[in-house]
């Protein structure tokens, strides 16, 4: 498949049209016209030239590319052109208005039929073409309503129907041109160039020409080209372009750079870890732009409206236009004329233009906050989710546990045991272990993992057990250990255990800090419409009663395994519907992916960017809140959007219906809707003062 860039691309309607048409074509089966990103997919097999065929009848091309920078070029020459238009038009429109008077008629009609042709003509023509060939758009009730209105005598109305038609296709277009520029400014931050080292002599090379392990040179005010890891040097680098925190990093070496991230001062020398179509950028990259083209329910439910909705209005106005002259005794030339106006009614452009602004908004707001939305789809389901289930571990916690007490029973073996059993193991806890006790040179024999509960393991011939109560054998276990276990617990500790067959040799009380946020995140959460809030943890009843307390969790569920919170996410679904779920996207896939919405915490791991629905790309979920208000700001934007533009149409129907629609009113009723749901599709890219506080 190949991929171009269109420009002209201006109505939703009309770009629904082409892709059918294209579809028609040899080898044109997947054909695609994706009207929010501005672009065209089609096969390598067709032929260019019948499918610029197809573009030219919509005034749609293709953008040639221009070296490197093509995406940043301003193709907006033929917008330029329909405003000189339609000024023109609309000066020549006043002059026969105000002069008519004075003039004899031909004179009239010629002004008013050169500004209607100066505003209308592109419309004209393909509304001829489209008549010839049975298409019914909206092209072709335009061309009928123009022709209709000259020929019973409605010149001047005629002329306003053409020039607020011209006014309605440039503001239609405009919603969409926006809501693509603040997408575009996200390409921005891709560096078009490297500064590559051999040798001790750097030289600049595109980014697509890296290799893994060059070396390359990044001097301060300077974008990282692709990830890489810092080799010399040390700095501070912001990395908003990823994460969208614009508190810089401090960096040395051994650190890891994402791509699209700047160097903020001093010099660092990095070694490229992964080609730049490869990095997290590109990713993201690649992720946002394929999200807005995920068509959405309430989306596919207005393409299938359409389709039914301009023949309706066609029959309508037929009705119209014969029924009360031929029944009612009504005179055919005003029911003419209300017949028309109808014809415009059936422009289905701002119900389809409704949503895909909004959509891409949204998207591209919180693509700016660091949150990767992986489609429409995914911003509706956010907004109508009401309970959301956070993993404790690494997600309301920082996820890095540190002893804070123990309780020795055999102190020639305790430390050395436990050591020997947890210095292979990678999990947090075990090192943890390690940080305290610090590792030794014997290994154990036979190192056995026991999922959910811990380790087995054999040194000198004897078999030891660490891990937590169900991994401890029940002849090891005295009442002084029981008594102990449980104080620990009632103090919020995670137990870990070691002991023999025959005797508990000692035990370890460890906590892993609550995020500091992790409190106010609960309190926005219910703020913003969450009605239940979930913890799940493999921790002991205690630690998870402690932690659901101090921070406000409705509800908790602990010592789950893995499996266990697979099963959990399914009963909440089958009790209380739809569920988001948090984790950090590597230990709960299964449930993340099992969830209505899976929300990752990444900071750009490949694993969180695609196993989720939705990526924090910061280490923390401080923007999480305002995610679902953004979401819920979308959902209501779009349905605000629907309930204007159909009612706009519902109220010149009922005028239709009493004889009082006129040809303006029901252009205006078009144009009105097309400017409010381009403007309330618009200002959700405004963020608010809240959002630029948050760090």
């Amino acid at each position: 498949m190949a991929e171009f860039k269109l420009t002209g691309l201006s109505c939703a309607h009309c770009a629904q049209e082409m892709e059918a048409e294209m579809k028609k074509l040899k080898h044109g089966k997947d054909a695609k016209v994706l009207y929010n990103s501005g672009k065209m997919v089609i096969s390598n097999k067709m032929e260019m030239v019948d499918v610029e065929k197809i573009l030219k009848q919509e005034g749609v091309s293709v953008v040639q590319p221009d070296g490197d920078h093509d995406h940043d070029h301003d193709h907006s020459h033929g917008d330029t052109k329909l405003i000189v238009q339609i000024v023109i038009s609309t000066l020549l429109f006043f002059l026969a208005f105000f002069t008519d008077k004075y003039m004899p008629t031909w004179g009239s009609f010629s002004i008013y039929f050169v500004a209607a042709a100066l505003s209308g003509y592109q419309t004209f023509f393909k509304g001829l073409k489209n008549l010839f060939r049975l298409k019914f758009n909206i092209d072709t009730l335009m061309t009928v309503a123009l022709v209709g209105a000259f020929i019973i005598g409605d010149w001047r109305e005629g002329t306003v129907v053409a020039i607020l038609f011209g006014v309605n296709e440039y503001l239609e277009g405009f919603g969409m041109r926006q809501a693509r520029k603040s997408m575009a400014e996200l390409l921005k931050v891709v560096p078009k160039t490297a500064n590559l080292l051999k040798d001790g002599v750097a030289t600049e090379v595109p980014i697509n020409d890296l290799q893994l392990g060059d070396i390359i040179l990044i001097k301060a005010g300077g974008k990282v080209p692709s990830d890489a890891v810092i080799v010399d040097g040390k700095s501070s680098v912001n990395e908003a372009a990823i994460t969208g925190e614009s508190m810089p990093v401090e960096k040395q070496i051994g650190d890891a750079l994402f791509g699209g991230s700047v160097n903020n001062e001093g010099t660092l020398k990095a070694e490229i870890t992964a080609v730049y179509e490869d990095s997290s950028l590109a990713k993201i990259l690649h992720l946002v732009e394929e999200a807005q083209e995920t068509k959405t329910p309430t989306e596919l439910f207005i393409d299938r409206f359409a389709k039914y909705y301009t023949p309706i209005i066609m029959l309508f106005a037929v009705l119209v236009t014969i029924v009360p002259p031929l029944f009612f005794g009504g005179a055919w030339g005003h029911w003419v004329y209300e017949g028309l106006a109808v014809l415009i009614i059936g422009c289905p452009c701002a119900l389809i233009l409704s949503s895909p602004v909004a959509i891409v908004s949204g998207i591209t707001r919180s693509a700016k906050n660091g949150v990767l939305i992986k489609g429409g789809v995914f911003l509706e389901q956010l907004a109508k989710t009401k309970q959301i289930a956070f993993d404790k571990t690494g997600t309301l916690t920082e996820g890095k546990p540190a002893v804070e007490k123990e309780i020795v029973y055999d102190e020639a073996n305790f430390f050395r045991i436990s050591s020997m059993m947890e210095q292979s193991s990678g999990h947090p806890i075990a090192a943890a272990i390690i940080a305290r006790i610090g590792a030794v040179d014997a290994e154990m024999d036979n190192l056995t993992t026991v999922g959910g509960k811990g380790l087995i393991g054999t040194f000198e011939g004897k078999q030891y057990f660490l891990g937590n109560e169900q991994q401890i054998p029940e002849s090891s276990w005295t009442d002084a250990a029981r008594t102990d276990v449980n104080a620990l617990k009632e103090a919020g500790y995670t137990v870990v255990i070691t002991a023999s067959e025959t005797a508990i040799l000692g035990m370890f009380g460890i906590q892993d800090a609550l995020r500091k946020e992790s409190k106010q995140l609960v309190t926005q959460l219910h703020q913003a419409g969450m009605t239940n809030i979930i913890m799940l943890t493999g921790d002991h009843e205690k630690t998870a009663e402690k932690v659901a307390k101090e921070i406000g969790i409705d509800h908790y569920y602990a010592s789950l395994l893995p499996e266990d919170k697979l099963t959990k996410i399914g009963d909440l679904q089958a009790q209380n519907g739809s569920i988001a779920m948090v984790g950090d996207g590597i230990n709960d896939s299964p449930a993340l992916a099992t969830a209505d919405l899976g929300i990752a915490m990444g900071k750009g791991t490949d694993s969180a960017i695609e196993v989720a629905d939705i990526v924090l790309m910061q280490d923390h979920l401080g923007k999480l809140p305002i995610t679902v208000k953004i979401a819920k700001k979308v959902r209501f934007v779009v349905g605000f959007n629907i309930a204007f533009a159909l009612g706009l149409k519902i109220v010149a129907l009922l005028l239709a219906l009493t004889g009082y629609l006129t040809l303006w009113m029901a252009i205006m009723a078009d144009m009105g809707a097309t400017i409010v749901v381009t403007i309330f599709g618009l200002s959700i890219l405004f963020r608010s003062k809240v959002e630029k506080e948050i760090k």
